[in-house]
């Protein structure tokens, strides 16, 4: 089944879902799980990483869903949640490591096992850390159209915003983040 047609299904679910019919939720939880594990992978390195940030935002769509107002289609609302997941995780597995002994973590990365896209991917978390920290208005726009690759007219009618003001904040974001993703 494409998303095309799976996504009228979603959004039927999802309003019932939000009304309060449990048997909707449950059915929803199951149809939108494989997308929320291909959202947090998209963003997360190791799979562990990902699948518990897909729990994660499971369970927000299973206790937030009633926020879900129908401005847009549910698929938009969702990416929206599973990346803030996979940002939450990832700021929890940095916390996590910091506390971490010096002594078992190694001193550099192997390039047998450390890939050249993972690296990419750890950077662009911790640029999109440093643009939340002054700017965080221009993460989730970034976020939206840059790594899950949503239209602008979906983070608009998600972000509850002109597309214009989509389109400034994503080219306000990338003109930041951009100098901190060059090769040191």
């Amino acid at each position: 089944m494409d998303d095309a047609q799976e996504t009228p299904d979603l959004d039927a679910l999802a309003v019932r879902a939000a009304g309060g019919d449990q048997q909707a939720l449950n059915q929803l939880l199951i149809a939108i799980q494989p997308r929320v594990r291909r959202i947090c992978g998209r963003m997360l390195l190791y799979p562990e990483d990902a699948e518990e940030a897909a729990q994660d935002a499971l369970l927000l769509v299973s206790t937030r869903i009633g926020t879900f107002a129908g401005r847009s289609r549910f698929t938009t609302w969702l990416h929206a949640v599973a990346s803030n997941s996979a940002r939450s995780t990832y700021r929890s597995l940095k916390r996590r490591s910091a506390e971490l002994p010096t002594e078992e973590l190694p001193s550099a990365a192997d390039p047998r096992t450390t890939s050249v896209i993972a690296g990419s991917r750890l950077d662009f978390l911790e640029a999109l850390e440093t643009l939340g920290a002054d700017h965080p208005a221009l993460v989730e726009p970034l976020l939206l159209r840059d790594v899950q690759e949503l239209e602008y007219s979906d983070i608009a009618d998600l972000l509850d915003i002109p597309v214009g003001t989509v389109k400034s904040r994503i080219h306000s974001a990338r003109q930041i983040v951009q100098p901190l993703l060059i090769p040191r």
